[in-house]
C-alpha cells in the first residue's frame, strides 16, 4: 500500500525533528548551552530555532498563530536582533525550552495533519513570491531541520562522541575507540601530504 505524500513528507520532518531532539538528550545543561563554534552554535539552540522555524512556517504562514507560545523575539525586553531563537536565554530553563519545543512540534503537526497538501498560505517574511502551499513548506522545513541536523550531529560528537542516530540504521561503522583513532590519524596524515 502506498503513502501520500504529505504523510511521507511528515515523517521526514518528524526523523530530522527526533536527530535533532536525541543530540540533547542525557546533557547537562552546561554542554546543551556551550557554543562549539565561533558564532555560537549550540545543541539546545538549534532544537529551539527549528522548532521556532516550524511555529512561523506551520502557524502564521496558514493562518494559524499559536498564542500560547510566544515566539522568543516577543518577549518583553528581548531585542529582535539578538537571535534569542538560536539560544536559551539566562531566564529560560533546559526544561522550560524543551517544553515549548513540544508545544510547536505539535502546533505543527496539528496544522499538518488538518490541511491537504495544497492549501495555500503565505510567509510574510519572505520578500518575493510569498505565497506558498504546505508541501511547499514542508519541502523547506525538511532542508531546513536536515542541515540542522547534520550539525547537531558534529556538535554532540564533540561532546562525548556520540553520532548520528545511535539506533538501528545509524551509517557508521561499529569500530573501537582505538580504530577509531587510528582512522583520524590516517585522514590527517593525508591532509598533511597534501598542504
Amino acid at each position: 500500500m502506498s503513502t501520500d505524500l504529505k504523510t511521507q513528507l511528515h515523517e521526514q520532518l518528524r526523523t530530522q525533528r527526533q536527530a535533532i531532539r536525541t543530540n540533547v538528550q542525557g546533557l547537562s545543561e552546561y554542554d546543551a548551552r556551550l557554543p562549539r563554534t565561533p558564532t555560537g552554535t549550540n545543541l539546545l539552540g538549534l532544537l529551539k530555532h527549528v522548532a521556532c522555524c516550524e511555529l512561523g512556517y506551520f502557524g502564521v504562514t496558514f493562518g494559524r498563530p499559536a498564542p500560547h507560545l510566544p515566539f522568543p523575539w516577543d518577549t518583553p525586553g528581548v531585542d529582535p536582533e539578538d537571535d534569542t531563537d538560536l539560544f536559551a536565554t539566562e531566564d529560560e530553563s533546559m526544561s522550560e525550552v524543551l517544553e515549548w519545543v513540544r508545544g510547536c512540534f505539535a502546533h505543527a503537526d496539528e496544522t499538518i495533519g488538518a490541511l491537504p497538501i495544497d492549501a495555500e498560505g503565505s510567509v510574510p517574511w519572505w520578500r518575493d513570491g510569498n505565497v506558498v502551499t504546505l508541501g511547499q513548506v514542508l519541502g523547506h522545513m525538511l532542508q531546513e531541520e536536515a542541515r540542522h541536523a547534520g550539525h547537531a550531529d558534529i556538535l554532540r560528537e564533540q561532546v562525548d562522541g556520540l553520532t548520528g542516530y545511535r539506533g538501528v540504521g545509524d551509517n557508521l561503522p561499529e569500530w573501537h575507540e582505538g580504530r577509531w583513532r587510528e582512522h583520524h590519524a590516517r585522514l590527517v596524515r593525508i591532509a598533511e601530504a597534501h598542504r
